[in-house]
């Protein structure tokens, strides 16, 4: 999944919310590796400082350990802080020294020359150590500004809303992103909790600005829109403008597949309208598992000029103890080492889950499982569920495993 080595995702819901952080003002700088490889290379300047010693003391004096000495501070310049990165500089320094009396070749110029050339390279890697920190705050400082930036695109949504329990993970194929080409969205209206999870075509900057149009266009119809059908017609508009102003091949293949939702309140319905969409998903607390597939295709927003055909809306029913699953095509395209496709249904069925947070925590995990930890595209995913009535707070838990029957 991301990126991410892993830390890509974000999930927002039920007592939830994964965070980042920048890094610094610890004793080694970003991206020095994890666990093991991080205690590994903390080790190295040290190791290198010894091996030095015991080459020098093993071999005759015309041989010396001065490339292990020098490339000490070297190692720790980008890795430690500046006082760490000088303290290794001067043991590496004291080292020399020590070797040179201990074999009586102190009065030599040969020794001045090595003495110099540590205390040099010494001395540039405290320089180094400068520019690696102030490298690190400004991308620390960039990546803030950033994640700000698109958490206004893509805020999170509140854990309640409508009386219904919400959550929502995202993860970007691209290391380092919070948002690609996935959307998703959640809003009380007059008419009832509306929702929206869709897939721009393309990624970069390109699909980021069209994600932030059809977000904006749903946040402003969503309340005004009496159907889904309406409010369909004008993320298509929406859409349609923004292609006009794009040059090349996105002004002439621009879509987003989406599908948006409704649930009144109190009705314990659901109608769902699909463009070109992923089938959600409608898990019920005993386990089954409800493919919500559209009785007619329909094309994605953005390509009306290809052809036009009344929206159609389907309603099924959404009682108290279920959870719609929305999700893009991040989900289901995700490939093992075999090459087969994640099946979310397949995957799900039988599974009991306490909450939408659960249920999307477990996926993520399932997902990262079964493709090894790697991701080819965004993944959007949305639980909106129903509480069910008297339901005890904490029900059983069943995570989900790889299973022989639904590979």
């Amino acid at each position: 999944m991301g990126r991410q080595g892993d830390g890509a995702g974000r999930a927002y819901g039920n007592d939830t919310g994964n965070g980042t952080g920048n890094g610094t003002g610890n004793d080694t700088v970003p991206g020095a590796g994890n666990g093991v490889t991080r205690r590994v290379v903390r080790l190295l300047p040290g190791v290198l400082i010894v091996l030095g010693m015991v080459f020098d003391v093993l071999t005759p004096p015309s041989f010396t350990g001065s490339p292990f000495f020098t490339a000490a501070p070297l190692i720790a310049a980008p890795l430690f802080t500046l006082w760490a990165t000088a303290l290794t500089g001067g043991v590496a320094l004291f080292a020399v020294f020590v070797l040179h009396i201990f074999n009586g070749t102190s009065w030599r110029v040969e020794a001045l020359t090595e003495l110099v050339t540590v205390l040099t390279v010494a001395g540039l890697a405290l320089l180094i150590n400068r520019m690696v920190r102030r490298s690190g705050e400004r991308l620390a400082s960039a990546r803030g500004i950033a994640e700000a930036a698109q958490r206004a695109v893509l805020p999170k949504p509140a854990e309640r809303i409508g009386g219904l329990h919400v959550c929502a993970w995202y993860e970007a194929a691209q290391a380092d992103a919070f948002i690609g080409g996935d959307l998703y969205a959640v809003q009380e209206t007059p008419y009832g909790v509306r929702l929206a999870v869709g897939d721009v075509r393309g990624k970069g900057l390109g699909a980021v600005e069209a994600v932030a149009v059809v977000l904006g266009a749903f946040r402003e119809a969503a309340d005004t829109e009496p159907t889904l059908q309406a409010l369909a017609q004008r993320l298509e508009r929406a859409l349609a403008r923004e292609g006009t102003r794009r040059d090349g091949l996105d002004a002439v293949e621009g879509f987003t597949t989406c599908v948006l939702g409704e649930i009144p309140p109190g009705a314990g319905a659901l109608r769902l309208l699909n463009r070109g969409h992923p089938e959600p998903l409608l898990l019920h607390g005993n386990g089954e598992v409800a493919v919500l597939a559209p009785t007619e295709p329909a094309l994605p927003l953005g390509m009306g000029e290809l052809g036009g055909w009344p929206d159609v809306v389907q309603e099924w029913a959404f009682p108290a103890g279920t959870t719609l699953l929305l999700y893009t095509d991040g989900l289901t395209e995700a490939r093992d080492g075999a090459g087969d496709f994640y099946d979310p249904a397949a995957r799900l069925r039988g599974r009991i889950f306490p909450g939408p947070q659960a249920l999307l925590s477990a996926l993520s995990s399932d997902v990262r499982r079964h493709t090894g930890g790697g991701a080819m595209d965004d993944m959007a995913l949305l639980a909106v569920g129903r509480p069910g009535e008297r339901e005890p707070e904490r029900r059983r838990t069943v995570p989900v495993v790889p299973r022989g029957d639904a590979m």
